[in-house]
């Protein structure tokens, strides 16, 4: 099955660079551009895209929001976005996250770690970052209030409630970033076990993907910053 690519920032050279890199897979292919957020939303529905790499910064209606508007849409709920961001430490990478990214990529990326990034993204399988995003989402975190001013934090601390105890062991893995057969390694359990246990946690945490895991087990208090 081929994942379908759109492609959203306002440098068109850039654009120009992924997609030739994206179209030289055989199992990948770019359906779309856009130079601003809207466009990207629009295209994205257009073109029952998979996978957006959208840049953060942009004119006009910029990917955070755009984010957002495809998160909130029913519609697109298929649809993973990967945020670009000229700095690996970006001040907008958590709020990236907590839009509804489904994680975040430095510009300056190694060509196999894009395309792994969105091979990932497109399976849902786990938060896509280079080594130090644990580290970072960490920081941020912490950095901030965890509610987005709105009581969100508060919100997702209850609805952890309705958790199972292995359900919540198994999330406090997922945001260590380990991935399924690292956390049935260490719960002696199948890999099978973890991957139903975490499709539950998301299905009752209302989650779209494993990088929302991730934001809510911190936001909650589940999970705790380590303090280096």
């Amino acid at each position: 099955m081929t994942i379908r690519v759109l492609l959203a920032d306002d440098q068109a050279l850039l654009r120009s660079a992924f997609k030739v890199l994206v179209n030289s897979e055989s199992d990948m292919e770019v359906v779309a551009e856009a130079s601003d957020g809207a466009e990207a939303v629009e295209l994205a529905r257009a073109q029952a895209a998979d996978v957006v790499l959208m840049d953060i910064r942009m004119p006009g209606t910029d990917g955070l929001a755009a984010t957002r508007m495809i998160s909130a849409d029913p519609a697109l709920a298929h649809v993973r976005v990967v945020m670009l961001t000229t700095f690996e430490v970006d001040e907008y990478v958590v709020q990236s996250l907590r839009a509804g990214a489904s994680g975040f990529l430095g510009k300056g990326a190694e060509p196999d770690e894009l395309l792994g990034a969105i091979r990932i993204a497109a399976a849902g399988d786990a938060l896509l970052s280079p080594a130090a995003t644990k580290g970072l989402i960490a920081k941020f975190l912490a950095q901030g209030d965890g509610s987005d001013g709105d009581g969100a934090g508060g919100v997702r601390g209850e609805r952890l409630d309705a958790l199972t105890g292995r359900e919540r062991e198994v999330l406090v893995q997922v945001a260590g970033g380990h991935s399924n057969d690292e956390i049935a390694e260490r719960l002696e359990v199948s890999p099978l076990t973890v991957k139903t246990h975490v499709n539950r946690a998301m299905a009752k945490l209302g989650a779209r993907d494993r990088a929302q895991l991730v934001v809510i087990a911190y936001e909650s208090g589940l999970v705790r910053p380590r303090v280096e």
